[in-house]
């Protein structure tokens, strides 16, 4: 048996001037010029200029394929959201990256960061791939092949965002199952170095199930990031911050309610205003954008552990990419955040076909009719 696998959430960067620099070889293609297609070959705001601000033309959008990496910029700590190496950008993280043709049955490739930057919201060139065997913990002498991304929140408080993982290590069926969730730590070069193992102490976990779908939140209103998690019958392991260097919570406690899904409220993860933040149970998976059920677990200085009622999530409208293909594609919302630092959140889409085309795409605040940037997940190919 290995554990179930989600992918919740959420960076990009790229230095435009100094690939424009190197001229029209396709490191780079801004739809104004080398080569870039026409406007009647472009979205249909693109050509009318709709999705205008106060009578301001929108900001074209970038395409970038093969974009030069260019380093990580250097932060030194803030308490902006998804904000990994801490230069007050927020970032974006992207599982399930394109293959390439000649490997298109191959593992993973991993996750993806992109970083953001002071010139733009996000910017592709500094990015970072994110692997099992360069990143993981082993499980005894075991690397997992597993590898995804689950949710980001700063657990020790050092001011830089850490990412919580999902793998599967090895087991074989007889009595729990070894805890399948990592944290990368943040720092001033991004998530780097080697992740661990969450650690949960015996006394908050229940039952054989996979320990999994890890919920960043203040959910006892102490200023500090916890995690929940899933245990056996529906209940939840509720995992007090700050964490340790070494993957240990300050506490831990079994709460009796919950389900085999968990999920945060959306947009807003306190959605009474109380001061804690709150939890959604549900009985089947949910994807962002789409509608949904479950349970509200409101939070309290014990933890979401307040019964809530019913909570809907929103069915949402979502941009498509303008991915250039034939064939059937798919569009799913990568994140709202605030990338341009304006506190209004941004939307992220991704629209694929299959495994090997794909295209995300940032739209600001107020206009989903034209993105401002555009790149495929080509670029973390090696």
């Amino acid at each position: 048996m290995r554990p179930r696998i989600t992918h919740q959430k959420a960076a990009v960067t790229t230095r435009a001037t100094a690939v424009l620099a190197a001229g029209c070889t396709g490191l780079l293609l801004v739809l104004t010029g080398c080569g870039s297609p026409s406007a009647a070959d472009a979205p249909p705001s693109a050509a009318s200029g709709s999705g205008a601000k106060n009578g301001d033309t929108p900001p074209k959008a970038q395409t970038l394929a093969g974009a030069a990496r260019v380093p990580v910029p250097r932060g030194t700590g803030s308490r902006v959201p998804y904000d990994f190496n801490g230069d007050g950008h927020r970032d974006l993280v992207i599982d399930d990256l394109v293959k390439a043709p000649e490997d298109s049955h191959g593992d993973d490739a991993g996750i993806g960061v992109v970083y953001g930057s002071d010139d733009r919201p996000l910017d592709p060139a500094a990015r970072q791939l994110l692997s099992a065997r360069a990143n993981a913990a082993k499980s005894g002498d075991t690397l997992p092949a597993a590898f995804d991304a689950e949710s980001a929140c700063d657990l020790d408080r050092d001011g830089f965002t850490d990412l919580i993982v999902s793998t599967d290590p090895p087991y074989n069926g007889i009595g729990a199952p070894p805890v399948p969730l990592q944290i990368l730590f943040g720092s001033p070069r991004g998530l780097t170095g080697k992740a661990v193992t969450v650690r949960i102490p015996q006394q908050a976990r229940f039952g054989n199930e996979w320990p999994e779908q890890p919920v960043c939140g203040d959910f006892d209103g102490d200023g500090r990031a916890d995690l929940a998690v899933t245990a056996s019958a529906g209940q939840v392991t509720f995992l007090h911050g700050p964490f340790a260097r070494t993957g240990a919570p300050r506490s831990a406690d079994l709460l009796p309610d919950g389900g085999p899904y968990l999920y945060a409220p959306e947009p807003r993860r306190d959605t009474d205003g109380d001061g804690y933040d709150d939890l959604v149970a549900a009985t089947s998976p949910h994807a962002p954008g789409r509608p949904g059920k479950g349970t509200l677990l409101l939070g309290s200085a014990k933890g979401p552990a307040r019964p809530g009622g019913t909570y809907a999530f929103a069915a949402e409208d979502v941009p498509t990419a303008p991915l250039k293909t034939t064939g059937t594609t798919r569009t799913a919302l990568l994140d709202h955040g605030d990338y341009d630092a304006d506190k209004k959140p941004d939307t992220v889409v991704r629209t694929y076909r299959g495994e090997r085309q794909d295209l995300i795409a940032l739209y600001t605040a107020g206009n989903t009719d034209r993105p401002v940037l555009t790149f495929s997940t080509e670029l973390f190919l090696p």
